[in-house]
């Protein structure tokens, strides 16, 4: 199995349309989020720019001892 997944980026893009239009989702806000859908322990966590785009790039160690990274869109646009 790869170490990327997606499988709580779309609980997570659920979530975030739930908000205002425009609100920007803070990287501690994305942290929180993947730590409470996986119930890991996030190791690692940046901003990353894909062209227009800001990405969290979010390492996670899962309760069942894998690392995952998990993307997470900062915003709805």
């Amino acid at each position: 199995m790869s170490i990327r997944t997606t499988f709580p980026v779309l609980s997570l893009a659920l979530f975030l349309a739930a908000g205002s239009a425009h609100a920007e989702v803070t990287l501690q806000q994305a942290i929180e989020k993947v730590q409470r859908d996986t119930g890991g322990k996030v190791l690692s966590a940046e901003p990353i720019q894909v062209g227009k785009k800001k990405i969290y790039r979010i390492k996670v160690l899962t309760r069942d001892g894998q690392v995952r990274v998990i993307q997470v869109t900062a915003d709805d646009n």
